[in-house]
């Protein structure tokens, strides 16, 4: 008997779910708000995590002498490349985060004993003496230099954060009807 009570039950719920709600519960589903969704990023300014202020100011200041903006085109610093790096080095290893805290000192103790400032004060004719290695020529194995690793690190990681920015793929949608930016920032699932 309990199996014949089973299959009627199962064979009955799709009627049950066409009668209508009585009105109290339709007005109740309709009154329920429909919100907004946004990423994180779109909706407040990064907290530091890893950098102090003084060497955060530092890596800005760095990522806008490697990629300035251009004519329509967002730079480092208009993508947010330092906020990034910041939460990106957090999250590394020990040694990518040591690397990273003695070439940033590195930048404004030099900036400093050069110049009585900060890195991040420096004009860009101040700081080319500073970031000389990376004029350097490239090799397999790399610099042997603390700080010209740092330095080239610092490069491909500030090109990386903003190529990979939502500024800059709206940059480029805008630049073209076939580019939609597609496949260059990605949205997280909801």
């Amino acid at each position: 008997m309990k199996r014949r009570r089973l299959l009627q039950s199962i064979l009955g719920a799709p009627a049950a779910l066409a009668v209508p709600l009585p009105a109290q519960e339709r007005k109740i589903a309709e009154e329920t708000p429909k919100l907004a969704i946004s990423t994180a990023d779109a909706a407040a300014a990064t907290v530091p995590r890893f950098f102090a202020a003084d060497d955060l100011a530092a890596l800005d200041r760095l990522g806008e002498l490697l990629m300035p903006a251009g004519d329509n085109i967002p730079g480092a610093r208009e993508a947010g490349a330092a906020g990034f790096l910041d939460f990106l080095i957090s999250q590394s290893p020990s040694d990518r985060q040591a690397l990273y805290r003695e070439g940033v000192g590195r930048l404004n103790r030099e900036a400093r004993a050069r110049y009585a400032k900060p890195f991040s004060a420096l004009a860009t004719e101040e700081a080319a003496p500073i970031l000389a290695p990376l004029r350097d020529a490239w090799t397999y194995q790399g610099p042997s230099d603390g700080f010209a690793r740092f330095l080239r690190a610092a490069k491909d990681d500030i090109w990386q954060a903003t190529v990979s920015s939502r500024p800059w793929a709206e940059a480029m949608s805008s630049r073209s009807r076939g580019a939609a930016g597609l496949g260059l920032y990605w949205l997280p699932m909801e």
